[in-house]
């Protein structure tokens, strides 16, 4: 009798431990994550800056911005309509191919050009009664660069210049265009100013407006009554340069906004750059093509000194499940990144990873993410697992306590 009492007591307590193996929590499954250091390849190069003024240079597509002088508030002269192409494109959309609608040259329109002529600025003919298309207006904008046809495309978009010069003035802001302001729509009348880094940035937006980007790289423009009409950009062609804008007067100097095509580890790039308050010098009188020598060197110094590099790969494992009944599960990047920026600069990364993770889990699960960072680039990549997670299996349960 105390025989079978003793098999039922082990039995009794046989199926309580099975029963109270089967019922318990899961055992936890810790994440954790591998450190990824990474720096930019190549051999610093120094960047060949301009010894006056203030200048920036940065690679289109990419958070990359380096800077040079104090970027404080400088006058921009015709870098000006910059902006203004910018309020009218944006406020009046052209395709690349398209001409938009027709504006009349009123008799405002010629005593304004009669004006300006007298004064010396800058100026494109028009007579009274002429028909000029949205995109010939931006074309006498910044081609030749005429003063008369800011004053008229202001007119056109806001009614008033003021009204326009306040859509302006918004629109950098709107932009985080630091340090500047515009008191015009030519660059003419004094205040109208910004820093290199601003203009940059906004060149950089200007470029993503197809027309405008077909417009500067115009050597050269027919309009009705003007005539052919000469690109002020005397570097448009050379060292891959594919426009922006050009701007003098006494006070601003010579200064010039840039976009040029280069190779970056094998890759077409756009890198875009201002230098601002360039001055004549003895050996070099004029200040505009100061301004292009800067600009110039300033570019082929970029080519030697900007890397692009895939910092991350797609499935590279950065982190694991710990599992206690089985091997751990890798995770994995679930896109590759690729940076731009100057060699030795230290990539920053993080992987954040699920304080609590419960099984089961699927092949490919999103969980957690890698943020990358370099200089004010960020960019976040989820990570999935690269295998199922089974749960608990009862052989387990039953073997651990």
């Amino acid at each position: 009798m105390g025989r079978v009492l003793a098999v039922v007591v082990v039995v009794l307590l046989a199926a309580a431990y099975v029963v109270v193996q089967l019922v318990r929590p899961d055992p936890p499954v810790s994440a954790s994550a591998i450190r990824l250091a990474a720096t930019m390849p190549g051999t610093p190069s120094s960047l060949a800056w301009p010894s006056q003024g203030e200048a920036a240079v940065g690679v289109e597509g990419t958070s990359l911005l380096v800077t040079h002088g104090t970027q404080t508030a400088t006058p921009l002269a015709s870098v000006t309509k910059l902006m203004t192409a910018y309020v009218v494109l944006h406020d009046h959309p052209l395709a690349a191919t398209a001409t938009g609608p027709t504006i009349s040259i009123t008799a405002t329109d010629v005593s304004t050009y009669q004006s300006d002529k007298a004064q010396g600025d800058s100026v494109v003919a028009v007579v009274t009664g002429e028909q000029l298309n949205e995109l010939q207006a931006l074309e006498g904008l910044l081609i030749p660069s005429g003063d008369n046809i800011a004053s008229l495309l202001a007119a056109w978009d806001a009614g008033t210049e003021t009204a326009f010069v306040a859509k302006m003035n918004a629109a950098a802001k709107e932009l985080g265009l630091t340090g500047t302001h515009y008191v015009d729509a030519s660059g003419v009348a004094a205040g109208s100013e910004s820093t290199a880094a601003s203009q940059t940035r906004l060149a950089m937006a200007d470029m993503t407006m197809p027309a405008f980007r077909a417009i500067v790289a115009m050597p050269q423009v027919t309009l009705p009554v003007a005539g052919v009409q000469y690109n002020v950009d005397a570097e448009l062609g050379k060292n891959g340069i594919v426009g922006i804008k050009t701007g003098w007067t006494t006070t601003a100097g010579g200064c010039f906004v840039f976009a040029a095509t280069t190779k970056i580890n094998g890759r077409t790039r756009t890198v875009v750059g201002a230098v601002l308050a360039q001055f004549g010098t003895t050996a070099q009188p004029s200040a505009l093509t100061e301004a292009f020598d800067a600009a110039t060197s300033l570019l082929v110094s970029t080519d030697r000194a900007v890397e692009q590099d895939t910092v991350v790969h797609d499935g590279e494992v950065l982190g694991h499940l710990n599992v206690p009944w089985s091997t751990s599960v890798p995770l994995e990047a679930s896109r590759s990144v690729t940076l731009t920026g100057l060699p030795g600069e230290h990539v920053h990364t993080t992987v954040r990873l699920p304080s609590r993770v419960s099984a089961p889990l699927a092949a490919h699960r999103r969980l957690g993410s890698l943020v990358v960072r370099l200089g004010a680039e960020r960019v976040t990549v989820p990570l999935d697992t690269a295998r199922a997670l089974p749960g608990t299996p009862l052989s387990w349960r039953l073997t651990n306590v």
